[in-house]
């Protein structure tokens, strides 16, 4: 018989981690449930968005893709086939993941640009929501160009 089977294993290293365990469960509560808390309370101001328009991405039978205002036929922008690689890609995304939950392109996408710079794209039918800014300064004024022609500019 060897050491490992007589001596048992050591009662202070099992309660160690038991409460190495507990601590980071409780702690990770707390900062979680402090968040939401202090975003309720006002001591933390929730961010509002300086500009956000509502967006309905259509496929066309040529291959470009229209953007339109939701809840109207105003045509904002047309992605003609070929270009603008980076609205088709997240948009691709953003379709497969609706197709996955069984919805359909009519529901819109809230393009929003935020108070500290930020930009988003929500998708309102599902609440997913993708940070534009992640992707680099090029790609996100891809769509900031969607913001500006959505407030008045030209397709």
């Amino acid at each position: 018989m060897s050491n490992i089977d007589t001596k048992p294993f050591p009662r202070i290293a099992l309660i160690a981690g038991a409460l190495l365990m507990g601590g980071s469960i409780t702690a990770a509560a707390v900062a979680r449930y402090g968040q939401s808390n202090l975003a309720e309370s006002g001591i933390v101001e929730t961010a509002k968005p300086v500009a956000a328009r509502d967006l309905v991405f259509f496929d066309m039978e040529n291959g470009a893709v229209e953007v339109r205002e939701s809840g109207g036929e105003r045509v904002v922008f047309v992605a003609e086939p070929g270009t603008n690689g980076f609205i088709r890609g997240v948009m691709r995304g953003m379709a497969r993941n609706r197709h996955a939950h069984g919805l359909g392109q009519e529901e819109a996408f809230r393009l929003a640009q935020w108070q500290n710079g930020r930009l988003s794209l929500e998708d309102l039918a599902t609440g997913k929501v993708i940070e534009l800014g992640a992707f680099g300064a090029e790609n996100r004024k891809a769509f900031a160009q969607l913001l500006s022609a959505a407030v008045g500019g030209t397709t």
